[in-house]
């Protein structure tokens, strides 16, 4: 019930926001946003592909902890707690982040970072973690954290997905308008435009959907890469073998939260995460070019 209200509140929110920019645009700067012109509707297309990335992107830790129940741990209950603030604490001041905050979910064993930007993030492990993992290897999991943190990647994932979104918008409706049926005064039929809009916007989705699952896939080497310089191999190493033996519906979080947490699986067009076995590969890589031993 709490998750549908919170779709709904985000949908309201950003259709809002779409019409309020355009309001803005046109009455403020006279730029008459009209889809039958090619700079009307690459205008338009920029509003509506960025507003709900955006929304997304400055109320994701809200969103984060509403969904996920996350517990911000503000002073410590606990020797548990104690350490992984402390944890948290010295990995964020070695990688030169400001301090996120802290939080604790209960659910699948997992972990995720987000926020609008490095110095006002979000760390969050879920209960399960400690009943599986040994210190040594929970650390190396919020070292990869820090590391998606440290590289802006909740920044950097918005700015692609407002592009992509753009980039369908845009296209599923100029082609819709150069090809569907004209009536005597050269307009498209309504319904022939919204018919093709419509389906070359599932098309034109499902190959802007693979270049993101890429661009999250790098990103999760990068923050494998991060934990071993801030925390040495080891940790992360294991941390990930012992998630890689666990079955795939028990390490699940949302959808919106898959792309930022330590383990995800889909197809491999559209997986949000690497294969583990070449995640392995990669941390290896790592250590050995840092000067690790075997």
């Amino acid at each position: 019930m709490g998750g549908m209200f919170l779709l709904i509140l985000m949908n309201v929110a950003v259709m809002a926001s779409i019409y309020f920019t355009i309001f803005v645009i046109e009455h403020f700067f006279g730029i008459r946003l009209d889809r039958g012109t090619t700079s009307g509707l690459l205008i338009l297309s920029v509003v509506v592909g960025f507003s709900g990335s955006l929304i997304s992107l400055f109320t994701s830790k809200w969103l984060a902890k509403m969904q996920m129940g996350v517990r911000i741990i503000e002073r410590p209950k606990n020797e548990k707690e104690r350490w992984l603030v402390e944890t948290v604490e010295e990995l964020s001041k070695k990688a030169g982040i400001g301090m996120p905050e802290v939080g604790i979910f209960d659910g699948a064993p997992n972990a995720f970072a987000t926020g609008a930007n490095r110095d006002n993030a979000l760390v969050a492990v879920a209960n399960s973690m400690f009943k599986i993992m040994d210190r040594e290897e929970l650390r190396g999991v919020l070292a990869h954290e820090i590391g998606h943190i440290k590289s802006g990647d909740m920044i950097t994932m918005t700015l692609l997905q407002g592009v992509l979104n753009s980039f369908v918008f845009f296209f599923s409706r100029l082609i819709a308008n150069i090809i569907a049926p004209k009536d005597d005064n050269g307009n498209p039929s309504t319904l022939a435009y919204i018919g093709i809009s419509f389906a070359l916007e599932i098309v034109l989705t499902l190959f802007a959907s693979i270049l993101a699952m890429w661009f999250s896939r790098y990103r999760e080497y990068k923050a494998d890469a991060t934990a071993v310089k801030l925390s040495g191999p080891q940790g992360i190493y294991n941390a990930l073998n012992t998630l890689d033996n666990l079955p795939p519906e028990e390490l699940s979080l949302p959808k919106d939260m898959k792309a930022f947490g330590i383990v995800g699986f889909l197809g491999d067009l559209f997986r949000t995460h690497p294969p583990m076995d070449k995640r392995l590969e990669n941390i290896e890589k790592v250590a050995y070019e840092l000067g690790y031993e075997a």
